[in-house]
């Protein structure tokens, strides 16, 4: 027979040895059993002592607990943990230790008992008084009271901490023993119970009153979660059963699949490597196991895999606290890392299958994360369980609302798309629409200072976005910037084509983009040489531009500067992926029924590119937490996407990504083929050190295929932020004056850091090319009369 004891308030349950040798516990009557609550929810995990079987299976004896630890196997029924069935016991009945998943850092485990009835073996004296809870009614019965109905446990059962720590009751004075036991237990050394907290028993109470997990409401809320759940399918079914919204997904599935085919079939054409495959998987699980148990024992142990230092997906404690979440953690990053080896190793792919195949692994990596599932992402427990499951209706409700905004599509909303308004607080420096035909607008902005610099400055933003990234609210406005600098800025503003303008192709943006911005900027400046500024694959265009005038004998363009523009593609990053003759055959026979690529499509390419940072934490906040995501003036532009005319952006992917025909030299704009080292004009090229659009090295070798002077710069940060760097915020840094050759590896090895924004640097490098000043210049210049005011309606226009 196993040992019962009896504490003032504290149960301590011990371990023995039956008859036949076996471990045996005893369960303590009058003990109600505890229940999760609102607050966050307990989990079981492995036993701790005996040979009873959990969740991961039978368990060797590691011989009796600490008395405070354990609860008897009894009282832990489905109420107890109502996703894990109840663990076996033996006819004695054994006591199993369930460390609480969940727990708060602040706060120690505690495992209050209600209030016993007096014929209880618990003394009245020594209950924990309860404030507002409900008091079970107990009933003694041999080998265990069993309760008539379910008792509530303390709040902090049910929040996360770091360490596998014992059960303590509310109490600390222990009452006389009970009767002593037949076969006394003996407490293995390794473990200690864990010492009683500190702080005053007054203050302790209060701050640890228990709460409970409302069912009603908890009830209530998963009813109306499946009615959501049936508004959101309606809004995904209706457009595509009406033909408004056409799937494409089952053209992709199929390219994926052969790509990650043609890696799985070298794994398995030899049962050799098959075996080696699948060993050096099992043995990643096998070693995650065993530290798993270790640390359920107490062990401190080294992890089998540690995410990224940028990773953020686990960033809360309980993924590396808790010895559940940790190596469910771990689990993932040794398959998701074993599947990236599976793909570098396999021999005999190209170098595109090869890339695509390890973009692809990655994006189902990201998929499966546990940190995108509600039952595996403490953080989204915590929260069903602190809103009794109202985030999960609100997530609901948010999902339904994206489904109909992105008409049948999920358009996730990555920022509040109420918070901002052209005009009001986003592209709001002063200024006129001077010039617009069927492609573009015209603006001129207003001077801010008596004098400007002689030679203008024409923007060439990418017609893949939309221009106001460059004039985003006044503290990250570059084009605001540059006018409180003393120059004259135009920029186009191109417009967001329909199926109108489908036959618009690459020499139409380059002759009534920028070559008719040219003409109209000389008119409103008199001046006849222009600055121009090309931006991404506004870039590329001014870049094929340049070749052009320069095989044509145009020489209006004085110097250039270049924001994250390649030129080159051969090392292009991951948007290569995308590309190759069998995925743009794809993309122009959709193109072909609209005449136009959807905004939504280009802005879902760029959004894989990154998924950990600009897809899965939306998903999470929005749909599992039901939270808004908060606002943000740059995933406002980069929602606002804009639609692609067939022809034009067929031409681009062909002659850019796909033959790198541009930088080759053996393009055609307007009939005249384009050489790049023809130009000789001045270039200012900066690249992002963490771009992965427009990846640093390929920006270098297209800059070098210039023949006249090129400053390169390297600016921090990425495509977007290390652009718009004010330096009034003094973040990130640049590089510059590294040695000029063809290795961007030892430019960059002897190049100079510098903190702060590059802006002043190539106001520096502009103002040593164009140093004349003359008086400011009236917008339009009397010549052109404005059309409306900046930004323009072009820029309005949704997709």
């Amino acid at each position: 027979m196993s040992a019962t004891e009896e504490t003032s308030g504290r149960v301590e349950l011990s371990a023995s040895t039956d008859q036949d040798g076996g471990s045996g516990y005893a369960p303590l009557e009058g003990l109600a059993a505890p229940q999760f609550v609102d607050e966050a929810e307990v989990l079981p995990t492995p036993p701790t002592g005996g040979a009873a079987e959990g969740p991961f299976g039978e368990r060797p004896d590691t011989g009796p607990v600490p008395s405070d630890s354990t609860l008897p196997l009894e009282t832990m029924p489905f109420g107890g943990n109502p996703f894990m069935p109840p663990p076996p016991r033996s006819d004695e009945g054994r006591v199993v230790t369930f460390p609480p998943i969940i727990r708060s850092k602040e706060a120690p485990m505690q495992h209050e008992v209600p209030k016993p009835p007096v014929s209880s073996v618990m003394s009245e004296q020594a209950s924990p008084s309860w404030s507002a809870s409900p008091q079970p009614q107990m009933s003694a019965a041999p080998g265990g009271a069993q309760p008539e109905q379910q008792a509530w446990v303390s709040a902090d059962t049910l929040v996360p901490s770091g360490t596998v720590d014992s059960f303590r009751s509310a109490a600390s004075e222990p009452a006389t023993p009970a009767a002593p036991p037949s076969v006394a237990p003996t407490a293995p050394a390794t473990l200690q119970p864990v010492p009683a907290a500190e702080k005053p028993r007054a203050a302790q109470a209060e701050a640890e009153k228990p709460t409970r997990l409302d069912m009603d409401v908890f009830a209530r809320n998963l009813a109306q979660l499946v009615e959501e759940g049936g508004k959101a399918m309606a809004a995904y079914l209706g457009p595509h059963a009406d033909g408004t919204k056409k799937d494409t997904m089952a053209e992709d599935i199929a390219d994926a699949l052969k790509t990650v085919g043609q890696v799985a079939e070298y794994w398995t054409a030899d049962p050799q490597r098959t075996l080696e495959a699948q060993s050096r998987l099992m043995g990643g699980y096998l070693s995650v196991w065993t530290n798993t148990m270790k640390k359920l024992m107490g062990e401190q142990v080294e992890p089998v895999e540690q995410p990224a230092p940028s990773d953020k997906r686990f960033k809360d404690e309980s993924w590396s606290e808790n010895p559940m979440f940790d190596g469910l953690k771990q689990a993932y990053l040794v398959t998701s890392h074993w599947a990236e080896d599976m793909v570098r190793e396999a021999e005999g792919l190209d170098d595109h299958t090869r890339h695509k195949a390890e973009f692809l692994v990655r994006q189902v990596a990201n998929a499966i994360s546990p940190s995108n599932f509600v039952m595996t992402n403490p953080e989204v427990i915590r929260e069903t369980l602190a809103s009794s499951g109202e985030n999960l209706v609100k997530g609901m409700r948010n999902l339904t609302e994206d489904l109909i905004e992105g008409k049948g599509q999920l358009k996730i909303r990555q920022t509040d798309m109420t918070a901002f308004e052209l005009g009001r607080n986003l592209a709001t420096t002063p200024g006129k629409v001077i010039f617009e035909n069927e492609i573009m607008q015209l603006i001129q902005y207003e001077p801010t200072t008596e004098t400007v610099k002689k030679t203008p400055v024409l923007i060439v933003p990418p017609w893949i976005n939309k221009f106001y990234i460059l004039d985003l609210t006044a503290e990250k406005s570059l084009i605001g910037w540059m006018v409180s600098q003393g120059l004259t800025v135009f920029t186009i503003s191109w417009v967001n084509p329909d199926a109108r303008l489908a036959a618009k192709s690459f020499d139409d943006y380059m002759r009534e983009g920028i070559m008719e911005a040219l003409d109209a900027v000389a008119i409103a400046s008199g001046e006849r040489e222009v600055h121009t500024i090309g931006y991404c694959v506004g870039g590329t265009l001014l870049a094929a531009t340049l070749a052009y005038m320069a095989a044509t004998g145009d020489d209006r363009i004085a110097s250039s500067t270049f924001l994250t523009t390649q030129i080159d593609f051969t090392h292009a990053g991951d948007l290569k992926v995308f590309v190759d003759e069998d995925q743009i055959a794809i993309i122009e026979r959709h193109m072909k029924k609209k005449g136009y690529l959807e905004g939504s499509r280009m802005a879902n390419s760029f959004n894989l590119l990154r998924s950990n940072d600009l897809i899965w934490p939306y998903v999470v906040n929005n749909y599992m937490k039901g939270k808004a995501p908060f606002p943000f003036d740059l995933l406002y532009w980069n929602a606002d996407s804009t639609r692609m005319p067939a022809a034009n952006h067929s031409y681009y992917l062909r002659n850019c990504y796909l033959t790198n025909s541009i930088a080759r030299g053996v393009a055609e704009l307007a009939g005249v083929k384009v050489d790049i080292p023809k130009v000789k004009v001045p270039v200012y090229s900066l690249a992002a050190k963490e771009d992965h659009i427009a990846p640093p090295k390929s920006v270098y070798i297209g800059a070098n295929l210039f023949s006249g002077p090129v400053r390169y710069v390297l600016a921090g940060s990425g495509h977007i932020a290390g652009v718009v760097n004010p330096p009034a915020k003094n973040k990130y840094q640049y590089w510059s004056d590294g040695p000029v050759g063809p290795s961007y590896e030892l430019w960059a090895e002897g190049s100079q850091e510098h903190k702060g924004s590059w802006w002043p640097d190539w106001k520096q490098w502009f103002t040593s090319i164009h140093p004349d000043d003359v008086p400011a210049r009236v917008v339009g210049g009397g010549r052109l009369t404005p059309i409306e005011d900046a930004p323009g309606r072009y820029v309005m226009a949704r997709s």
